[in-house]
């Protein structure tokens, strides 16, 4: 039998193995190890059965043969493995002093024998071993994903009933959501806080859960957790955490079916029990548009989770003052036309936006019936001071002049006529250490869509001491 043909006899033991780990709900990963063309052990992934970190193919394998040899230096024996040794395995293997290590599959994000790093080609080490890859490679390579699709597939029916839809609710198709351009993040789920009362609420969480800072971005009316794609690049590549939820009623979030479901209290519930849920810690509160007139409202409930503020275009309502011209006209737009096209409204204020880019804004929203929350948004704004939200507000500003100890940076979108320059300047006075904002003269009112320039400059500030 020549070395091709005896590699690949090896390589379908090997693979006997994988599909056993597959069986046992394992990632199917299987290795054998041979000595003068007879196998002396085996072994297949068991990291799950056994609450073993280590317990590797390979490494299941090693022990196996170490204990049939009466040996821990495996001298003479060639390993076969169905997928590239990771860094750890591949350890293991010139420690026992193999002569030969052959695999199925590469694997692109731990390979470590040449992948990612190669391990074998070390001449430092005191040992060397020979390797050859891609045996079987086709096959090794199908058994995994075959298996991590079957695993999607039930996750996503796992997600299904763990989040049942109730019946004065709506839930966007997640064909609505394919292929958006800039948005690659995995989508977060909760529909187990006392406020939801079932509905399922999105968000996106993405960045190491030990970061320095927690960026929390909030959208306003009538956009979603989209807005943000252009900040979070920024404020990952910074070492951050970025989380961004979707209001209910917006983006991926469960959608009530009557207007009347959405109040200013009901959904600032909502985010007060999300962030406590997940323990957010370290928070630099990111605001815009309800996201701001929501948001600016949660750091006094909790404020050892904060320690800054991102503001843009936004404002409190307080019942106590006028709203802005430019907001009475939006508001009387969206009562006239409570159907209006999202995609244009957002081509006409941000010209540079690709046409898919302005789709985007509206794939939430797939029909009438899905815009209850774009059409109750403009009518929650208080304006009086006994409207819902009013009082809280009132009490933020309050906090925030007389006990907010956190940093603030604000950035203004000089062409917005709803909550433009003027608004943003009132607003500045709320915070009495607030530095001279950073204006945008080409960005409006959704200033995000120019918001690269805006994260660097807001992860400087943040970071400094």
């Amino acid at each position: 039998m020549n070395a091709e043909s005896s590699d690949a006899r090896f390589m379908q033991l090997a693979l006997e193995q994988a599909r056993a780990a597959a069986l046992a709900g394992e990632v199917p990963v299987g290795a054998v190890v041979v000595r003068d063309g007879q196998v002396v052990a085996t072994g297949r992934n068991v990291p799950l059965a056994d609450n073993d970190p280590t317990a590797h193919a390979e490494i299941v394998a090693l022990r196996a043969a170490a204990q049939a040899l009466g040996n821990y230096r495996l001298d003479g024996c060639q390993l076969f493995v169905t997928l590239e040794p990771c860094a750890m395995c591949a350890g293991a293997m010139l420690h026992a002093r193999l002569a030969r290590v052959v695999y199925g599959a590469d694997d692109p994000k731990t390979g470590a024998a040449g992948s990612v790093l190669n391990l074998f080609t070390q001449t430092q080490l005191n040992h060397q071993t020979e390797v050859q890859g891609g045996v079987l490679a086709e096959e090794c390579g199908a058994l995994l994903q075959d298996f991590f699709a079957q695993r999607r597939m039930q996750t996503e029916q796992l997600r299904k009933t763990q989040h049942p839809l109730r019946d004065d609710a709506l839930r966007t198709p997640d064909a609505c959501f394919s292929d958006l351009p800039g948005y690659p993040w995995e989508p977060h789920y909760r529909s187990d806080l006392s406020a939801l009362a079932g509905l399922r609420m999105h968000y996106l969480d993405v960045g190491p859960s030990d970061a320095r800072l927690t960026y929390v971005c909030l959208h306003g009316n009538p956009a979603w957790s989209y807005l943000y794609r252009k900040m979070i690049p920024v404020f990952l590549g910074a070492g951050a955490r970025v989380l961004a939820p979707d209001l209910i009623g917006f983006g991926k979030s469960d959608k009530p079916k009557k207007d009347s479901a959405h109040t200013f209290t009901w959904h600032r519930q909502m985010l007060l029990e999300w962030i406590e849920a997940l323990d957010l810690r370290r928070i630099v509160l990111v605001v815009q548009d309800w996201g701001g007139l929501l948001g600016l409202t949660l750091p006094m409930a909790s404020p050892e989770r904060y320690c800054g503020l991102l503001v843009m275009n936004t404002t409190l309502a307080t019942g106590d003052a006028p709203l802005s011209p430019g907001f009475d006209a939006w508001a009387q737009m969206c009562a006239k036309n409570p159907g209006f096209d999202i995609g244009r409204l957002m081509a006409r204020g941000n010209p540079h936006l690709s046409a898919a880019e302005c789709a985007a804004y509206m794939a939430p929203f797939p029909d009438a019936g899905h815009r209850a929350a774009t059409r109750a948004f403009p009518t929650l704004v208080a304006r009086n001071p006994n409207d819902g939200g009013a009082a809280i507000a009132r009490a933020a500003r309050h906090f925030y002049q007389t006990q907010w100890k956190g940093k603030t940076f604000m950035a203004i979108g000089m062409q917005d006529p709803v909550l433009g320059p003027q608004v943003m300047e009132q607003l500045r006075q709320t915070f009495p250490n607030c530095p001279p904002p950073l204006c945008l003269p080409q960005a409006g009112h959704f200033v995000q869509e120019h918001g690269e320039t805006i994260a660097e400059q807001a992860s400087e500030y943040f970071l400094a001491s």
